[in-house]
């Protein structure tokens, strides 16, 4: 009896839970759920301030302007700004939200840091006259906000503390710090000096050639990444509005020069001695002013030429080739592409030489796909007239037709020992390759025969 008193006491409350989910619960108005939207302290859009005034904790006073061709720091020179750190600023500005309003009224603004402000952002609209101001002050006991509040009225307000990263700025932060300025698009020529060496390149059309110091095809890939790392590369600070002394920074023995060409212009980078922290001095030879740069920029400067050549020997790809002719030794074999009889007939390859015959595609397309993914692992030097390379009497020589049949490339390999290298014809140097690859290759092409 017992059991069953609480059972049914247990129902009765379960009931009673439900009642009250029911008429109570359910006629309450829906919540859409979470805090309250937070204010936001300035109700402007990005694209409408056109002025800037930004005192940082350093003490550094920046004042800029929008134009037609974007930000200007008009103080303390008359200076190209930073795009990216300055539409950060405006762009804090517009979302700006106010996590909490601390005190209307305070009595003493110096137990909020904002008696003599840390930082002041001032930013005037199109159109207006006066300015708006943020003054930043200490941050909260937890670290998570900031004080804050407008300039000209009491309010004390709180802020997220990650901003003042992006509101504490500099004069260097706001300005462009890019270390040569080009036109990547018109680019059509680099000469890059580093010691005794110099690489020269030159676009021809959509493809970069390396000119010296050995005529190859260059890796477009490699080349416009050189291209895009020297031209998004910052200066890391300003040792001397000008080197009035070139030896003081190594600018009379050069490290390094790098000149981009860009039609009848010319930007041109020197490069002088190692400074403090793994910087290098540096200057334009546009601009009068010394910077440092990252020495990784300087390293990459020093590269061979070995880094920006193409590494593929061959430019057909399997699906490209419409006839290939390999001769090792005496014997030649070679296969070409047929259109298939009927309406809708597939292209095929056959044998053509030494005979006439149809061939198994699915050996041939894996052999066609090894040989166009062979790679050179190095390259000779140029001056390098003592290594055997096996080229003077080739181990074989591959001859491909390419692109309907408009192109054509000629590939000789040589066997030395357990080496293997091979040259591209009509192209100066020889390519070291794995022994292991060109095996592959010629076991895949037994098999097809």
């Amino acid at each position: 009896m017992r059991g069953l008193r609480s059972l049914l006491i247990l129902v009765a409350v379960l009931a009673g839970l439900v009642a009250y989910i029911y008429f109570v619960e359910s006629k309450k108005p829906e919540s859409s759920g979470g805090e309250p939207p937070k204010a936001k302290a300035f109700a402007v859009a990005a694209d409408k301030i056109e002025g800037l005034r930004v005192k940082a904790s350093s003490g550094d006073r920046t004042a800029l302007k929008k134009g037609s061709d974007g930000w200007t720091v008009t103080e303390p020179a008359g200076l190209k700004a930073d795009e990216a750190e300055v539409s950060a600023i405006t762009g804090a500005l517009v979302s700006l939200e106010i996590q909490r309003t601390v005190d209307d009224k305070p009595s003493d603004l110096k137990e909020y840091g904002l008696a003599e402000p840390k930082v002041e952002i001032a930013f005037r609209l199109a159109g207006e006259t006066a300015d708006q101001t943020l003054l930043l002050g200490d941050k909260t006991a937890t670290g998570g906000d900031l004080y804050a509040k407008y300039g000209g009225q009491p309010k004390v307000f709180l802020i997220s503390a990650y901003l003042e990263s992006t509101f504490n700025k500099t004069t260097f932060d706001l300005r462009d710090k890019a270390i040569l300025t080009f036109d990547r698009n018109k680019a059509d020529a680099i000469e890059v000096t580093a010691g005794d060496r110099t690489l020269k390149f030159a676009k021809s059309g959509e493809d970069w050639r390396l000119t010296a110091p050995i005529e190859a095809k260059a890796d477009f890939g490699s080349v416009e990444g050189f291209l895009g790392r020297v031209q998004t590369a910052q200066m890391k600070a300003i040792a001397a509005p000008e080197a009035a002394d070139p030896k003081e920074y190594g600018f009379d023995k050069p490290e390094a020069t790098v000149a981009i060409g860009a039609g009848s212009s010319r930007a041109t980078l020197i490069v002088g001695k190692a400074g403090e922290a793994g910087t290098y001095f540096a200057r334009d030879q546009a601009r009068p002013m010394v910077f440092t740069i990252e020495s990784s920029l300087v390293d990459e400067l020093k590269k061979s030429s070995d880094d920006y050549r193409r590494k593929d020997l061959f430019e057909f790809r399997s699906f490209t080739a419409t006839r290939i002719e390999i001769t090792r030794g005496k014997d030649t074999v070679a296969f070409e592409k047929a259109k298939g009889e009927g309406k809708d007939a597939q292209e095929k390859w056959r044998q053509v030489l030494p005979a006439a015959k149809d061939v198994d595609a699915t050996k041939l397309d894996p052999f066609l796909t090894r040989l166009s993914g062979l790679r050179a692992q190095s390259f000779l030097d140029p001056s390098d007239k003592t290594t055997k390379t096996g080229l003077d009497s080739p181990a074989a020589v591959v001859v491909v037709r390419f692109d309907e049949g408009k192109k054509q490339e000629r590939v000789a390999f040589g066997k030395a020992d357990t080496d293997v290298f091979a040259s591209r014809s009509g192209e100066a140097g020889v390519a070291k390759l794995a022994a292991y690859d060109y095996d592959d290759v010629m076991k895949l092409l037994d098999e097809v025969k």
